[in-house]
């Protein structure tokens, strides 16, 4: 396999705040804490005290979530260290898309794993363990329920509603069913764990378990005990909004456009098929889409006794995942980097330690076909960042300057007039316009001439276009980007050493984006 690595900038696909910030512009600095390099991770180490009590709830959470499932030695390695103090977290997070979603699914996942292992091999009196945060409380089931697979959509029916990670996934063996192949780990996932949590820990232990990757469900009561005091400060008081949004307004002041809107209370009431906005209405709490509602005293009284009724949205979950991992760094898609950017004002109220963010590994994954269908077009790896109609005029100008060019006739008529107008000059001054123009007035014929022949040509290549789009088609499936549309069985079924060549291909800490391309001359 080869692997080539572009700067992020060259590809077009990433926006001038993720761009900015890798790029470390000095007005973004107050933003972020560390930035993502070996020495920033040094730093980031001095910097993380993590409680010993919260260490003690991790590891028996941890314990009891895989007493489900056979963890493998690495796993169960993993979750002992983190008794340690001198054991650390590197983690992402993602939601719960069935089959694992798209593939930078498992781009995260290996990005994780392989940070650990760099981290390790240059601090190595600490231990550093991937985490993957399982997004079990999100209750956006129409953004989980479906994947493509070989140019087709698969589509989970469910009429349940709340957090999708208590969802039953045994009515998922309609799309087992209709797939193709066996699907052996998926089917044994969905049909024999009771929960969608469950079955997701089941497989991505399957898949990444021998790397030692342990997954966290943090719907867990005694995590939420760890987080009350922010909980009622949320109810309570409206901080966190204001912070958020006076760090969004320094963003705008200097030219970027902030992601996230934070709301006035960033919590939901999570319950069985409940997942619902909690607002305030005077001295009333109510929870959006329901008759429930509460006194001030009656919701504080909650948050003490039954910590699990309050989830986290999007603003006020990183901290959470923060306060109860011993977690160095967060390593997210662009969106995501660009949103925690918001966020540090409110980690230092909280008083939480704000982590690195290392942007993922970014793919594209061109296996043996599209290799050879490229060749033959003549494509290149940097040519695949190209729009499509721009790459069709670049390849087929290839071929018609083969077939017929006046570059030659082009200097040999420039050559032709500046000697015409040195004599010219000698006789008339005057006349040395006049040349100058009908040079021009040739110079344009002869363009006029090489477009006429060059479109000529692309009739000629009508072929050459559609194997173009054919490849084309594949690299930007439905017109977009392979890595956010794709799964990963589309390449996993015919190669189940997928897994392993994306980990020994991916880099952690090069920020770039990487084509990754099969030898097309096998097979």
């Amino acid at each position: 396999m080869k692997v080539e690595k572009f700067d992020f900038e060259s590809t077009g696909l990433f926006s001038s705040l993720f761009l900015d910030y890798i790029g470390r512009n000095e007005a973004l600095d107050s933003f972020y804490s560390n930035y993502p390099d070996l020495d920033g991770f040094g730093k980031q180490i001095e910097l993380k005290n993590f409680d010993a009590d919260n260490r003690s709830t991790l590891v028996k959470c941890l314990d009891a979530q895989y007493s489900t499932i056979e963890a493998g030695d690495a796993v169960r390695a993993n979750i002992d260290s983190l008794k340690k103090d001198k054991t650390f977290t590197i983690t992402t997070g993602h939601q719960l898309n069935i089959f694992t979603g798209p593939l930078y699914f498992i781009y995260k996942i290996v990005t994780v794993i392989n940070t650990c292992n760099r981290l390790k091999s240059e601090y190595p009196s600490y231990d550093f363990v991937p985490i993957y945060w399982m997004a079990s409380e999100d209750h956006d089931f129409e953004e989980i329920s479906y994947f493509n697979l070989f140019g087709k959509k698969y589509t989970w029916e469910n009429d349940r509603s709340g957090a999708v990670g208590r969802m039953d996934p045994t009515s998922l063996k309609t799309v087992l069913d209709s797939m193709p192949g066996k699907n052996e780990l998926f089917r044994k996932a969905y049909l024999e764990h009771d929960t969608l949590s469950e079955a997701v820990l089941y497989y991505v232990n399957e898949l990444f378990g021998s790397e030692g990757l342990v997954v966290i469900d943090a719907d867990n009561s005694e995590f939420k005990k760890i987080f009350r005091s922010i909980v009622k400060d949320e109810l309570t008081k409206t901080t966190s909004f204001e912070l958020v949004n006076a760090q969004s307004k320094l963003l705008e002041e200097i030219g970027y456009k902030p992601q996230l809107n934070p709301r006035e209370i960033n919590l939901f009431y999570l319950d069985e098929n409940l997942r619902e906005r909690i607002t305030r209405d005077g001295d009333i709490f109510k929870i959006v889409g329901s008759e429930l509602q509460f006194t001030e005293e009656e919701i504080l009284k909650l948050v003490e006794e039954e910590p699990e009724k309050f989830s986290p949205n999007v603003i006020l979950r990183p901290v959470y995942q923060e306060l109860i991992l011993p977690n160095l760094a967060y390593i997210g898609g662009p969106a995501e980097v660009v949103y925690w950017l918001q966020l540090k004002s409110m980690f230092e109220y909280f008083q939480v330690p704000f982590p690195i963010l290392l942007p993922r590994n970014f793919v594209l994954y061109i296996n043996n076909v599209v290799a050879r269908k490229m060749d033959k077009t003549g494509a290149n790896s940097a040519d695949v960042f190209l729009k499509e109609q721009e790459l069709i005029h670049k390849l087929v100008t290839n071929v018609a300057k083969k077939e017929f060019t006046i570059d030659n006739e082009m200097e040999t008529m420039d050559s032709l007039y500046k000697k015409i107008n040195k004599q010219v000059i000698k006789l008339d001054p005057t006349l040395e316009r006049f040349v100058n123009a009908e040079a021009k007035r040739a110079e344009n014929s002869l363009k006029k001439i090489e477009k006429k022949a060059a479109r000529a040509i692309v009739r000629q290549n009508e072929d050459l276009t559609k194997q173009i789009d054919s490849w084309y088609g594949m690299v930007y499936p439905n017109g977009s980007l392979q890595e956010r549309t794709d799964n990963f069985l589309n390449f996993y079924i015919d190669d189940r050493e997928l897994i392993a060549k994306i980990i020994h291909s991916l880099y952690p800490l090069d920020l770039r984006y990487l084509v990754i391309t099969e030898n097309s001359k096998q097979n």
